[in-house]
């Protein structure tokens, strides 16, 4: 028998209960009147953010204008849903040509490219067509379990080694039928440049916010530390696993436990191993990772959820990388989390 679960990216709109109980805390409180909350759809989700204006007194309908703008250049250029974005464009290239690229594809790709190598491959933005085949790619979801031919041919067109980099000209070329895929981290790296927009307009405390992954900067119209709260990885309910006070810091989670589907009793998670062709198949049902960059902790999130809990703690301990992971053992979720994450543990509570 096959049963499922909503299928859809990396990061599924689920992890907005991170934003949506960041909201309830400040809602504790009398929030000044001041504070100014935004918001919109993109990405196939939503975005939000909470903002105390600066000493410019910038319209709050400029501030919209001027992040709805930048929202729809990143669109323009990372969607895989637009077949005329910059992506899709690259994608349909000859192998072997030269494509010159925009500076929002340039970067996303040389950090993409550097978390895969320093990952052992366990991040890859080609990954998609696996995605596609394990059917939790855009095309209708299939639930159904592909046979070892079919995952060798989709493997054989997946491998950052296969696509070149030139950074100084700021080109790219695909030396393989590989397609790329930004959909686990152009979310985080969205929020960075939005995050960068409203400094720019000398808005220095404020909440940024997409499909769940955030950055936060000064303080809470509550005029103390961002409360931010990691869920509790458990299906069909939504609770608080940890709640820590952040300023100046992006967060992003990944997990597998909402997005899955069910044969004959053993579940297939939607992150795929780009090394075995495979879903993962491990305890680790939830990582949260803390950096400066959205975009940073994004990309992390999705590698050390491939990884597994042993080998992404020793990872992170190595890249001195904030990270809390949720490890299910049996009927328990058990944390554990590097020691650059062990000064935000009392910043919050817990409710292990």
């Amino acid at each position: 028998m096959i049963t499922g679960r909503t299928h859809g990216r990396s990061h599924s709109p689920e992890w907005l209960f991170c934003f949506l109980v960041v909201l309830l805390l400040l809602g504790g409180c009398t929030r000044p009147s001041t504070g100014i909350t935004l918001s919109g759809a993109t990405m196939g989700t939503t975005w939000h953010v909470t903002y105390l204006p600066g000493e410019r007194a910038v319209p709050s309908e400029q501030v919209q204008e001027t992040l709805e703008t930048l929202l729809l250049a990143i669109n323009d250029s990372m969607s895989t849903w637009q077949s005329d974005s910059e992506i899709s464009r690259f994608n349909r290239s000859a192998v072997g040509a030269w494509v010159a690229v925009s500076p929002h594809f340039a970067r996303v790709t040389e950090e993409a490219l550097r978390i895969g190598k320093l990952s052992g491959g366990a991040y890859d933005v080609t990954v998609g067509p696996l995605v596609e085949l394990w059917g939790f790619g855009p095309v209708q979801p299939r639930m159904a379990v592909p046979d070892q031919a079919a995952i060798d041919a989709a493997g054989s067109r997946v491998g950052q080694a296969f696509l070149e980099f030139d950074v100084e000209l700021q080109r790219m070329r695909r030396l393989r039928d590989i397609e790329l895929d930004f959909s686990s981290i152009a979310k985080g790296y969205a929020v960075d440049i939005l995050a960068d927009a409203l400094s720019e307009l000398e808005i220095s405390n404020y909440l940024v916010e997409i499909g769940g992954e955030m950055r936060v900067a000064g303080s809470s119209p509550r005029g103390d530390a961002w409360r931010v709260a990691i869920e509790r990885p458990e299906p069909g309910t939504q609770s608080v696993a940890l709640g820590v006070a952040l300023s100046d810091m992006a967060v992003a989670t990944s997990g597998d436990y909402r997005n899955y589907f069910e044969v004959e009793g053993q579940r297939f998670s939607h992150s795929i191993d780009p090394r075995t062709g495979y879903p993962v198949a491990h305890d680790l049902v939830s990582v949260t990772v803390l950096a400066e960059s959205c975009m940073t902790a994004d990309g992390w999130a999705t590698a050390l959820t491939v990884l597994g809990a042993d080998a992404a703690l020793a990872l992170a301990e190595a890249q001195g990388l904030a990270v809390y992971l949720m490890r299910r053992d049996g009927e328990r979720i058990v944390p554990v989390y590097s020691s650059a994450f062990e000064p935000w543990l009392d910043t919050g509570s817990s409710t292990q």
